[in-house]
């Protein structure tokens, strides 16, 4: 194998074992955040924000997520209090999913705590380093 090829196989396996290092660290930061919001609570409750509210089956296909999972999700959270359901203006036989006032309140809470772990995770990085990483997990984010 040629030095580049083995170079980039390399770099492939360690761009691997941290992208799943981070996803294990990131699920289990999520529960010391708030006990009740795993994960997929968050993200789901962040696109509910960012969209103002939006259809199961919307989120389903935006996560690429099975519609069961998102199903069970949903339920939780409206036990919890954290979403509702209100009829689509457009079509009253849909539902469209949106944040309470108490998952606006507990969103800004977890979203506030994630930000300064990461402040505090990326303390030491110069500027252009930071932008840099941004760039990259966007552009790797934007080809999934």
């Amino acid at each position: 194998m040629q030095a580049a090829a083995v170079e980039t196989a390399e770099a492939l396996e360690t761009i691997q074992r941290e992208m799943t290092a981070f996803a294990r660290r990131a699920r289990a930061s999520a529960g010391r955040m708030h006990p009740e919001l795993s994960l997929v609570s968050y993200t789901l409750l962040g696109h509910l924000e960012e969209s103002g509210g939006c259809r199961a089956t919307d989120l389903a296909a935006h996560y690429a997520l099975d519609k069961s999972t998102v199903s069970r999700q949903v339920a939780a959270l409206e036990r919890a209090g954290l979403i509702g359901r209100r009829p689509d203006p457009e079509d009253h036989r849909v539902q469209v999913l949106h944040l309470t006032d108490a998952g606006r309140r507990i969103l800004a809470q977890v979203t506030e705590s994630r930000r300064a772990a990461f402040r505090e995770r990326l303390a030491g990085w110069d500027a252009a380093d930071l932008e840099r990483f941004a760039e990259y997990l966007t552009r790797y984010n934007a080809a999934g």
